[in-house]
């Protein structure tokens, strides 16, 4: 078993969800048949089901001209370049609202938005967001369904993941040796960072419960500790002035990848944090045929590659490993990972931000 098919078995941990998946198509593209087609339901629950072909989704979504995202940096893995893939491809206009929006602002967007055209047609979410909301999503499996790790998305389809990371290091080469574990920082002379506030920000909550690792257990108390030491010593910083910075591999690795010299990126080994943003379609998308195209180039081949040559995982890298159509350099240069990844549950989650919400100011002073 991979290192990544063994840390997404307990990401669902808290979440009750039926074990029966109905099985769907791998091919993204079904080929024609003897059938007769049925009628064209852009809010259909699949491809097969609203379209019967890709070719009929692709004229719908180019007859509704428009998609609205929401919380899609361009910086961020890779989406610049997807959502200008996606709108060349198709000929379809991609309206960018509100690029840093936080999952939960996504939803509130949604809601104060409802019924008007200007709504967002999908979500791009963490996954306690994702299954708080669920209610209000479409069902909807792409043509890669089972690709997808069943603890990677709902039975239903109301969310799947698309792409991850793992939390790791980034480091200046030139101020500070390699870091063989979070504890390592805690040196004279290091300056760490995280990338925001860890009571508002996922990556840098996500830094705090990665540098608390110890034997495969996160604890949000111990990573308040940790913080609490680099502060006592002068080492806390801003990741501007920063000798090391916790975050995303990819977001390191991009940061690696723009200056070699001055930025590596590394994951403690046996240390690994990870976690999966999740997809879903707005149940009042004003653009249902167009927003379930969106989902079916995400999880292609093509813009399961968009994903990794911008440093994220993939939710079908094994699947395209085995049949050869993941790209084989991009992934050589994701950041070496040794152990069993941690996922934290919905409940620890919780625990571990509310213990934040009452701990952390005793850092900061805020």
């Amino acid at each position: 078993m991979t290192i990544r098919a063994r840390a997404v078995t307990a990401i669902l941990a808290s979440v009750t969800v039926s074990v029966t998946v109905s099985v769907t198509t791998s091919c993204s593209t079904p080929q024609p048949t003897d059938k007769k087609l049925p009628p064209v339901n852009p809010r259909a629950s699949s491809l097969s089901e609203g379209f019967g072909t890709m070719d009929r989704l692709v004229d719908a979504a180019k007859k509704e001209g428009t998609l609205t995202v929401v919380g899609l940096a361009r910086n961020w893995v890779g989406y610049g370049e997807i959502i200008s893939r996606f709108s060349d491809k198709y000929g379809i206009k991609v309206v960018s609202s509100t690029p840093d929006a936080s999952s939960r602002q996504q939803i509130a967007m949604a809601k104060r938005l409802s019924g008007t055209k200007d709504a967002p047609d999908v979500f791009d979410l963490s996954l306690g967001v994702a299954v708080a909301n669920a209610k209000k999503f479409a069902p909807y499996q792409v043509g890669h369904w089972t690709d997808i790790p069943d603890t990677l998305k709902d039975p239903k389809g109301l969310w799947y993941a698309a792409y991850g990371g793992y939390m790791s290091i980034g480091y200046d080469p030139r101020k500070l040796p390699a870091p063989t574990s979070y504890a390592a920082l805690l040196r004279p002379g290091a300056q760490v960072a995280l990338p925001g506030d860890p009571r508002r920000m996922a990556s840098a909550f996500s830094g705090v419960m990665a540098a608390s690792l110890q034997g495969g257990q996160a604890d949000a108390a111990r990573g308040v500790d940790f913080f609490s030491r680099l502060k006592k010593g002068g080492m806390l910083s801003r990741p501007d002035h920063a000798t090391a910075v916790l975050d995303w591999d990819f977001m390191n690795s991009a940061a690696a990848a723009r200056d070699q010299k001055s930025w590596h990126v590394t994951i403690p080994r046996g240390e690994v944090l990870a976690s999966y943003y999740l997809q879903a379609i707005n149940a009042e998308a004003p653009h249902p045929a167009a927003a379930r195209l969106w989902e079916e180039f995400l999880l292609s081949d093509e813009g399961q590659n968009l994903f990794l040559r911008a440093y994220a995982r993939p939710a079908r890298m094994e699947a395209m490993e085995m049949r050869g159509t993941v790209d084989r350099d991009a992934a050589a240069k994701l950041p070496a990972a040794s152990g069993t990844p941690v996922v934290l549950t919905i409940p620890q989650q919780d625990q571990a931000k509310a213990y934040l919400k009452a701990h952390w100011s005793q850092i900061t002073g805020t």
